[in-house]
């Protein structure tokens, strides 16, 4: 017998149909092998959003908090690029004396 392919999708528009169609929650969500927050959750996001609400969402951070600023990694690039041999130790020592000592939080010493 073979595998009956399956779109997350598809069984998201599925789940919400039925839903919509009146039938209970809980029966529902054992019939799908989900767990009652995830229906909610698709539920409300399909009320919230529409169909675009079932689609899958991003799961990376909007922010960044260990990132550097951009004006310091182009600075890096920029020195790794035009000085080969150079390793981490000098171009942290050529920034510190680029960059102002108030933005040296960045800075790992």
């Amino acid at each position: 017998m073979p595998w009956k392919e399956c779109n997350h999708m598809d069984e998201r528009l599925r789940f919400v149909a039925r839903l919509l169609d009146g039938e209970k929650m809980a029966p529902l969500c054992r019939e799908f092998g989900i767990s009652r927050k995830t229906g909610y959750k698709l539920y409300n996001r399909y009320k919230d959003e529409g169909l675009s609400g079932l689609e899958d969402k991003s799961r990376s951070p909007y922010r960044h908090p260990n990132k550097i600023p951009f004006q310091v990694e182009r600075e890096v690039l920029r020195l790794k690029k035009n000085y080969t041999d150079w390793g981490a130790p000098k171009i942290r020592d050529k920034l510190v004396g680029v960059f102002p000592p108030a933005s040296h939080l960045w800075i790992m010493t």
